[in-house]
């Protein structure tokens, strides 16, 4: 019997470092394919690889195939198998199944929700369909992930709500200016989520970036990666006058910007609004600003309120995603039932077609008909058997449907005296 088998290694199971180890960058993916292909005579796999996970999935006969695959990881990893083999995971068909629709659906990520994981199953799907690694089975698995992946985002809310601090700041900016394209932003520091929350930004594709920071030179490297400009530290206040949004992550022990500052430079902005987020511990920002008309601060323990809020709302979302993805997998496993019965269909139509072809012919031999009415008998008996064929044939795929094909199936082959090689089949 061929099973559906999924092997793997992820975040919550290996430490980072060995999942460094353990990936595949794209030319080796394609090595490992061809691997698969040629030295295991596997005839459908896909490889996944990314930061947070290697996995591979295929279709094998073989029941000692997930120790053979395991060392060819060992081997093109050039590693000992002991050395990874008890952080990896193993699925079989349900569950592998499953696995790979949670995957894809974004809810085995560590940030659930998190939209990237689906392309890059696609685009491993697209690499194994580029070394003919995908045939009938995979080929439908994989795009029942894909639509099962967008299915759950478009029925839930599982993509909803920022998870992050930096991604809860830039959702917050969203609220309260509606259309961020047109806002200009000024970084003050360069902490890691201050920088994250600048790539968000670049995501509503923010009109500039300005970066201020006491050494000028790590500004311009870092306005550079942004396409930005860069200040000298001293010049931020002023600066306030031509931007919208204030990102500010310095790590210093007073504040950068004062309620004085800000009030200030809100009268000569005729009190456009700014918006203020502090992510900085100790706070950069004075939180006095708040009392200023359309000026908005924000500062972490605000952004962590909202994350926590979002973490249970998106938690609450994850239930209703799970039932989405377990009606996939039952459907899925109806179609695979439905494929054994296959081999039986195709052996009864076979037989039945030989054996009127075969006396159709011994009625013509002994008539004188034309080639045109002869052929008219030919396709009116084909039509019988056909039509014959149809109710009996139309049960056994329902039934296979139903997962109760076993006995019926041996009824039939009885009944019509078929015999297949792999009664498993």
């Amino acid at each position: 019997m061929t099973d559906i088998y999924l092997i793997g290694a992820n975040h919550k199971t290996a430490p980072v470092e060995l999942r460094e180890q353990i990936a595949f960058d794209a030319g080796e993916v394609a090595q490992a394919l061809e691997r698969l292909k040629n030295d295991h005579g596997l005839t459908e796999a896909v490889l996944l690889s990314t930061c947070n996970r290697t996995e591979i999935l295929y279709y094998s006969d073989s029941p000692d195939s997930v120790a053979r695959l395991i060392q060819l990881v060992a081997d093109m990893k050039h590693l000992d198998p002991d050395r990874f083999e008890k952080n990896l995971y193993v699925h079989k068909n349900q569950e592998a199944i499953r696995h790979l629709f949670m995957v894809a659906s974004s809810l085995d990520s560590m940030i659930v929700g998190e939209p990237q994981i689906l392309g890059q199953i696609k685009q491993a799907y697209k690499m194994a369909v580029a070394q003919n690694m995908c045939g009938v089975v995979f080929n439908r698995l994989l795009h029942k992930s894909f639509s099962i992946a967008k299915k759950v985002r478009r029925q839930t809310g599982i993509g909803d709500n920022a998870v992050s601090i930096s991604y809860a700041a830039i959702e917050l900016a969203n609220k309260i200016f509606s259309d961020l394209s047109t806002k200009s932003v000024m970084l003050l520091g360069a902490g890691e989520m201050a920088e994250l929350a600048v790539e968000h930004l670049m995501g509503h594709q923010v009109k500039r970036i300005t970066v201020a920071n006491r050494t000028f030179e790590n500004a311009v490297s870092l306005a550079q990666r942004f396409n930005g400009g860069a200040i000298k530290f001293e010049e931020r206040v002023e600066a306030l006058m031509d931007v919208d949004i204030i990102i500010s992550s310095t790590g210093a022990t007073d504040y950068v910007l004062t309620a004085p500052d800000v009030k200030k430079i809100m009268k000569a902005r005729k009190n456009a609004p700014l918006f203020f987020i502090d992510i900085a511990v100790p706070r950069d920002i004075d939180p006095k600003i708040n009392r200023i008309n359309n000026a908005y601060l924000y500062d972490i323990d605000d952004l962590n309120n909202i994350v926590t809020s979002n973490i249970e709302q998106r938690e609450k979302e994850t239930v209703k995603a799970g039932r989405l993805v377990d009606e996939a997998v039952i459907k899925f496993e109806q179609w695979m039932d439905g494929l054994k019965v296959v081999p039986s269909i195709k052996a009864i139509n076979d037989k039945i077609q030989a054996i009127t072809h075969a006396e159709c012919e011994k009625t013509l031999a002994g008539l004188n008909l034309s080639g045109a009415d002869a052929d008219a008998i030919r396709r009116m008996t084909k039509a019988i058997a056909t039509r014959t064929l149809h109710d009996p044939i139309r049960f056994l795929k329902n039934t296979g449907d139903h997962r109760d094909d076993s006995r019926y199936l041996s009824m039939a082959r009885q009944l019509f005296n078929v015999d297949l090689l792999d009664e498993d089949e």
